[in-house]
């Protein structure tokens, strides 16, 4: 996991327990004075998401615990493709260029041009150096691309 992405846990962690959880036991609390509870729908709706709530924060917790954070700017392999770097491509066929970082599977967000290590691109990439040319098999068939710029940001 990067560096970004365990801030970015953390932080989420907090507000949760900060912020969410304490609403949702306001929430409960409000719903449970409205009387019968086998047929108060604000009720079941704040238990509901106490339930969801509760189950973020255990699997962030175990996240956390388990990660292995990694500093790319601290790590000696520069100019080859590596975890966590950002890697600037040319796609031979359409002649566009893509800028995608790459990341652990739980800071993988395609619209924000972070890719999961597990991608076939990122496997595709890793190891490679500034001007090799790659070859990805997608379920459309075989890309092409050459690496223009890697980047340890």
């Amino acid at each position: 996991m990067t560096i970004k992405g365990f801030n970015k846990l953390k932080k989420e962690l907090k507000k949760l327990k900060i912020f969410k959880r304490p609403q949702i036991i306001n929430a409960i609390s409000e719903a449970r004075k409205l009387g019968d509870l086998k047929e108060n729908a604000e009720y079941h709706a704040a238990r509901e998401e106490q339930s969801f709530c509760e189950s973020r924060i255990r699997c962030i917790e175990v996240k956390l615990s388990q990660a292995q954070v990694i500093n790319i700017k601290k790590i000696l392999y520069r100019n080859l493709v590596i975890f966590g770097s950002t890697i600037t491509v040319l796609q031979i066929c359409t002649d566009n260029v893509f800028t995608y970082t790459i990341v652990g599977d739980d800071e993988a967000n395609f619209k924000k041009k972070s890719i999961s290590i597990y991608s076939p691109l990122a496997r595709g990439l890793i190891g490679k150096k500034r001007g090799d040319k790659v070859e990805i098999q997608t379920p459309s068939g075989l890309i092409k691309y050459i690496i223009i710029k890697i980047e340890y940001i």
